[in-house]
C-alpha cells in the first residue's frame, strides 16, 4: 500500500517537476537576454565611434569626387552628375534625408556620423545573442578602431555600409540556424542581404554565395526558410539595378560589361600587394605605383587573418567551429573580388572582410582574458600586458594615420571649394555647364559636369562639339589646371585666370566670348 502511494505521488508529481524545470529554464533565458540587453559596452564603443567622426573627420570638409555623384543624384539643388555602370543607387538613401533640406556638407556629415554609429552598434548587436557582450562589443571596439572605418563613417560611400549589412546578415543568418527559423531573424537576415545588395549589387552576391553554400553543405543548416530569406532579400536589393540596367546600358549584360571596361577589365590579377601599399593611403591607388608603408603601420594587417584563425581554433574547441567559421569565409568571399580580380586597391574597399575578422579575432582575445584571469601567473599576466600593449601602439599608429588622412582630404577638396568659388567670380553661376577634370569643382559651383564616367578609369566626357553647343543656353568653362594646354575644340574662347585664394594658383578657365549665348 505504501509503495503504490509512493508511485502515485511521484507519477502526480512528476509533471509537476517538469514543468517548473522549464520554468526555471524559461526564466533563466529569459534573465541572460535581459542581462545581455542591459550590458552597456557596446552601445559605449557606437557611441565613441560617432563622438570620434564628429570631432576629427566631419568638420570641414566638403564632398569628395565619389560623394558628389552619389550625393547630386538626389540634391534638387544640383543637377545629377553622371551615374556609371558600376554605381549601385543605394548609396544616395543614405543622403536623401538630408538633401531634401540642405546641400550643407556638415549637416550631411553630421548625420551620417550619427547614422553610422547607429548601424555599428545594431549590426554587432545582433552578435550578442551568439558570442556574448562583451565578445561582440570588443569586435566592434576593433573595428572601430581602423583609422579606414573612421575615416568612411560620415562619408557617402559604400564599402562600409556593406560591413555593418554583412556582420548583421552573417549573425542573423546563424541564429535562424541555430535558435530556428524564426520570423524575426528571417526578416533581418533578407533585409541585411537586401541592404548590401542594394548599396554594392556584386557584394551582395558575394556575400549571398557563402550563406547559401552554408544551407547546402552543413546538415544542421539545411533550412529552406533561411535559403529562401537569403535569395529574396538579393532579388530585392538587385531589383532596382538590373531595372537600370535595361534602362539606360541595354540590360544586365550591357551594364556589366560597361562595368568591365570601368573597372579596367575584370580577370584573375594578384592585387594582394596593392592592397598592402594601400592599407595607409592613398585613399585611391591607381594606378598603385606607391611604395609599401612603414611596417608599423601595417603589421596589423598580416597579423588580422591569422589572429582570426587563432580566435577560429578557440571556438573548435568550444564546439563552436560551423559559427566561428561562417564570417571567416564570408570575409574571404567578399573580399575575393578586390583581392583576386582588379588591378587597383582602396582601403575601403575590404572594410567588410575587416568588420567580419573582428569577431574571431575578439574571440581570440577575450579567450585570452579568461586565460589569464583562471591563472593570474607572472607569464600570464606579462602576456596580457604585452598584448595591451601591442593593441594601445595598434591605436595610436592608426590615430596617426587618420589626421594624416583628414589633413590630406581636406586640402582637396579645399581646392574643389576654392576652385568652384573662383568659377563664380567671373560669371559662372547656374544654368551652367563645367567640362575638364571637374566632377566635384562643378556640384561645388552648382553646375552641371561634362564628364559621363570616372576620369580615374576611362575618362569620358561630352565631346568638344557638345560642349560648344552648350554654351548656348546655359554658362560653360572649360577647365584647365596648372600646366594643362588651352582647349582645341574651342577656338576664340577667352582664357580667364581663376583667381582668390592659393589653392588657385594656376588654374585657369576659357569661357566663349561675350555675346555668344
Amino acid at each position: 500500500m505504501g509503495q503504490r502511494q509512493y508511485r502515485e505521488r511521484t507519477d502526480q508529481e512528476m509533471p509537476m517537476t517538469l514543468a517548473g524545470t522549464a520554468a526555471i529554464r524559461g526564466r533563466t533565458a529569459g534573465s541572460t537576454a535581459a542581462r545581455v540587453r542591459r550590458d552597456p559596452r557596446l552601445a559605449v564603443v557606437a557611441a565613441l565611434y560617432t563622438v570620434t567622426q564628429l570631432v576629427f573627420a566631419a568638420p570641414g570638409r566638403s564632398l569628395a569626387w565619389d560623394e558628389s555623384i552619389y550625393f547630386s543624384q538626389v540634391d534638387p539643388r544640383s543637377p545629377a552628375a553622371f551615374f556609371s555602370a558600376p554605381r549601385s543607387r543605394g548609396v544616395t538613401l543614405l543622403g536623401a534625408p538630408v538633401a531634401a533640406f540642405t546641400s550643407d556638407p556638415l549637416v550631411l556629415r553630421t548625420f551620417l556620423a550619427v547614422l553610422s554609429g547607429l548601424a555599428l552598434f545594431g549590426a554587432f548587436a545582433v552578435w550578442r545573442r551568439l558570442v556574448g557582450p562583451g565578445t561582440s562589443a570588443l569586435a566592434a571596439l576593433l573595428f572601430a578602431g581602423l583609422w579606414v572605418t573612421v575615416e568612411y563613417g560620415a562619408q557617402m560611400m559604400p564599402n562600409l555600409w556593406v560591413a555593418f549589412g554583412a556582420v548583421a546578415a552573417t549573425g542573423f543568418f546563424l541564429l535562424a540556424v541555430r535558435e530556428g527559423p524564426r520570423r524575426r531573424y528571417l526578416a533581418g537576415l533578407a533585409l541585411a542581404v537586401g541592404w548590401v545588395t542594394l548599396v554594392r549589387a556584386p557584394d551582395g552576391a558575394w556575400l549571398a554565395l557563402p550563406l547559401l553554400g552554408g544551407v547546402v553543405l552543413v546538415r544542421d543548416w539545411r533550412r529552406w526558410r533561411v535559403a529562401a530569406a537569403v535569395i529574396v532579400g538579393l532579388a530585392a536589393g538587385l531589383a532596382e539595378w538590373i531595372a537600370e540596367a535595361y534602362a539606360r546600358f541595354g540590360g544586365v549584360l550591357e551594364r556589366l560589361a560597361d562595368s568591365d571596361a570601368i573597372e579596367g577589365g575584370l580577370g584573375f590579377s594578384w592585387n594582394v600587394g596593392n592592397a598592402l601599399r594601400s592599407a595607409d593611403g592613398p585613399l585611391l591607388c591607381r594606378p598603385c605605383d606607391v611604395g609599401y608603408p612603414p611596417v608599423a603601420h601595417i603589421a596589423w594587417w598580416p597579423a588580422l587573418p591569422l589572429l582570426a584563425v587563432g580566435g577560429v581554433a578557440v571556438a573548435a574547441r568550444a564546439g563552436r567551429l560551423a559559427g566561428a567559421l561562417l564570417p571567416v569565409v564570408c570575409a574571404l568571399s567578399l573580399s575575393a573580388s578586390y583581392l583576386f580580380l582588379i588591378p587597383y586597391a582602396a582601403p575601403r574597399f575590404l572594410l567588410p572582410a575587416y568588420a567580419l575578422l573582428a569577431l574571431p579575432v575578439a574571440g581570440a582575445l577575450a579567450a585570452g582574458a579568461q586565460w589569464v584571469r583562471r591563472s593570474p601567473t607572472p607569464p600570464r599576466i606579462a602576456a596580457a600586458v604585452v598584448a595591451g600593449a601591442l593593441l594601445a601602439g595598434h591605436w595610436y599608429v592608426q590615430g596617426e594615420i587618420l589626421d594624416r588622412q583628414i589633413r590630406s582630404a581636406k586640402a582637396n577638396v579645399g581646392e574643389y571649394r576654392a576652385v568652384a568659388d573662383a568659377l563664380r567670380r567671373i560669371g559662372v553661376r547656374p544654368p551652367c555647364l563645367v567640362a575638364g577634370d571637374s566632377q566635384p569643382i562643378a556640384y561645388d559651383a552648382g553646375c552641371a559636369s561634362s564628364l559621363r564616367s570616372n576620369p580615374r578609369s576611362d575618362a569620358s566626357e561630352a565631346s568638344g562639339p557638345e560642349v560648344v553647343r552648350a554654351a548656348r543656353d546655359r554658362a560653360v568653362a572649360i577647365l584647365v589646371p596648372p600646366g594643362g594646354s588651352a582647349p582645341s575644340y574651342a577656338p576664340g574662347w577667352q582664357r580667364r585666370p581663376l583667381t582668390g585664394s592659393a589653392a588657385v594658383t594656376g588654374w585657369s578657365a576659357y569661357v566663349p566670348p561675350a555675346g555668344v549665348r
